[in-house]
């Protein structure tokens, strides 16, 4: 594992746009994963910025999203397909078709589960993945349990990440309590992992998934078996680590 850990959240958002920027530099056609959440909104600022400047086109870029909520249709306020268009695609001026979302509104939730992992192997893999890391150490939406998901499938939202995103919603009672996921066995198979957190509160649990045993009751944790991970951190959520 790589570690890179920043003075504070801006120069972190930049470290992480520099190093997506610089996998599309080096393949134009790099198919990414992306994540949503309130994390790398500020690292998707700074690509808009950059494609705007022109110092990066995303224009031959295939994209790939970690998850989606079930019963949610796309243009829902809180669907993950319409966080990314806002936040992301949009700015980066993103065709339709580059960009492959989970669709929670799928008559059969399975058979997408499956199409969507068939998707990302016929476009050759995710060459690079950003992740965020939940309070419980949980990647998309893997939530802690006896063992590691392989596949995307649907997953049941425990009752601590209903309660960190009812944030987003009305109130709890809004926030579906299922959704449609990579799997921890799809989001290992991309070539290259970047992993950003911030903020005091992600300190401990960083610490426990990366200087910790490797558990499926902290899926982060199987990030230290992965051949090409970055954690790039800023200096509040790097607080916890000791250095011998």
């Amino acid at each position: 594992m790589h570690w890179i850990v920043c003075p504070d959240e801006k120069s972190q958002a930049k470290a992480c746009a520099s190093i997506i920027a610089a996998q599309v530099l080096q393949k134009p056609s790099s198919v990414l994963g992306f994540a949503t959440g309130s994390s790398p909104l500020k690292t998707y600022a700074e690509l808009i910025e950059m494609s705007r400047q022109g110092a990066v086109s995303f224009s031959r870029v295939r994209t790939f999203n970690l998850d989606e909520y079930a019963g949610l249709p796309r243009d829902h306020p809180q669907s993950y397909s319409r966080f990314m268009w806002d936040n992301l695609f949009s700015g980066m001026n993103m065709r339709e078709d580059q960009a492959r979302i989970p669709n929670g509104m799928a008559a059969d939730l399975d058979a997408e589960c499956r199409d969507y992992e068939q998707a990302i192997e016929d476009a050759g893999g995710i060459d690079l993945q950003l992740l965020g890391i939940g309070h419980d150490g949980h990647i998309a939406f893997n939530e802690p349990g006896p063992d590691f998901s392989k596949f995307t499938h649907v997953e049941r939202l425990n009752a601590r990440t209903v309660e960190a995103n009812k944030r987003f919603f009305d109130s709890a009672d809004d926030v579906p309590r299922t959704a449609l996921s990579m799997g921890v066995g799809s989001i290992m198979r991309a070539r290259r992992i970047l992993l950003a957190a911030s903020g005091k509160d992600k300190a401990e649990i960083v610490k426990e998934a990366f200087l910790g045993p490797v558990t499926p009751s902290l899926t982060a944790s199987i990030l230290q078996f992965h051949g090409d991970c970055t954690i790039i951190l800023d200096r509040e959520a790097a607080s916890a680590l000791t250095y011998n």
